[in-house]
């Protein structure tokens, strides 16, 4: 069983293909610092013999590729990738991005499934590539499929929570299986694992709830729950303390971070940055330290936007993490109770990578790393679905 890997970042796809027991023959990748994260672990340290090239898809040959690999148009079992998805990102306002040159590497996509015909291919994006205005986009993809023998078998939106990943986070993927493969025993997406926790087939049946972002953290202690309830439950919410307690001790946590991982790293904020992470009450947003705290960018009536400076919500899936995932200023990402933000390995068990996946480059190549990568337990989901209905 073979895939190949385009647009291939550090990692997540391949490793979540490793674990499915697949073969990576190939991965392309244009940044140097998420090649060698790539090498070091997929290549070096799981023992996948890829064949990586780090360079622009655009000037890399499909028939090259295939002939060097020595396949046959079909043998291929999975092509998957994920196409630099800034030029669809929901947080381009009005028509930007529409002509953003990036969104075009869609189509290059294409051209190396109309080369090598694989059985089956999977697409991933960000939710905004099915906005109305990339619609010329992904009809010019499905077409370029369906006219060359490949039926379109799933195009919508999936969610990471939904399959394990402690994590709210939507993503668009697009599957296209080839016409003359039986298909009769694919199913997919794949069912959900996981439920919201007041949703009937927890309650009743028992399933596992969404994880939250309380998993990649160390257990709370019971000054930290204390704090909970007086600072968030009886202040937000219409939770009795009882009812608080019991959320607060049936929540999933992790192990420490080991002081010698290389990724045990957060950014150094400034002391009037520590002051408003020390004023932000556990659960708590930058609307909740005080004025003076407030920006003057937030004046006019502007309220800004609430979530950057905020502490994740420990009891609920965390919110989707970006390239900025280690930088408090993009949104919640201020660990749980200390004053700073994320570390690094914080935001990569957030994407569930193990720990022994180690990314490198500067603080800021690997947090892009780590907030493009498709989540390991998500990809094996639907990775697993895919060659297991077709086989």
């Amino acid at each position: 069983m073979s895939a190949i890997d385009l647009f291939a970042g550090a990692g997540g796809f391949s490793l979540a293909a490793h674990l499915e027991g697949l073969d990576v023959l190939a991965a392309i990748e244009l940044d140097a610092s998420a090649s060698n994260t790539y090498r070091a672990n997929i290549i070096e340290r799981l023992g996948q013999e890829t064949r990586l090239l780090n360079g622009d898809i655009l000037q890399i040959s499909p028939q090259d590729l295939r002939t060097e690999l020595g396949l046959a148009p079909g043998e291929l079992q999975i092509m998957l990738g994920g196409p630099p998805c800034q030029g669809f990102s929901s947080h381009r306002i009005n028509d930007a991005g529409v002509d953003d040159p990036r969104n075009k590497l869609l189509l290059r996509y294409y051209d190396f499934v109309e080369e090598f015909q694989p059985q089956a291919f999977l697409v991933e994006n960000v939710a905004g590539l099915f906005w109305e205005r990339h619609a010329p986009y992904l009809e010019a993809f499905q077409q370029l499929a369906e006219d060359n023998g490949y039926v379109i078998h799933f195009c919508d939106t999936l969610n990471g929570k939904d399959y394990g990943t402690p994590q709210n986070r939507k993503r668009a993927f697009i599957l296209g299986v080839r016409n003359d493969i039986n298909r009769e025993n694919l199913v997919f997406p794949p069912a959900q694992s996981h439920f919201s926790p007041s949703s009937v087939n927890v309650v009743r049946d028992g399933l596992p709830a969404w994880r939250t972002a309380s998993a990649v953290f160390e257990p709370l202690t019971e000054e930290l729950i204390e704090r909970y309830i007086r600072e968030y439950f009886r202040v937000k919410t219409g939770y009795t303390d009882e009812q608080a307690l019991e959320i607060l001790h049936g929540l999933e946590f992790g192990e420490p971070v080991l002081p010698g991982d290389p990724c045990n790293i957060h950014m150094i904020p400034t002391e009037r940055m520590q002051q408003q992470f020390i004023a932000t009450p556990l659960n708590g947003g930058r609307t909740d330290t005080g004025p003076e705290f407030e920006k003057k960018c937030h004046a006019n009536g502007y309220p800004g936007h609430k979530d950057v400076y905020g502490r994740v919500f420990i009891h609920l899936p965390s919110n989707t993490m970006t390239t900025g995932c280690n930088n408090p200023s993009k949104g919640r990402f201020v660990h749980p109770w200390e004053n700073h933000g994320f570390t690094l390995r914080h935001a990569a068990r957030l994407q569930t990578f193990p720990d022994d996946y180690i990314f490198t480059g500067s603080t800021t190549d690997q947090a892009k790393q780590i907030g493009n990568a498709v989540p390991t337990v998500l990809g094996h989901a639907l990775i697993s679905a895919i060659i297991n209905g077709l086989n």
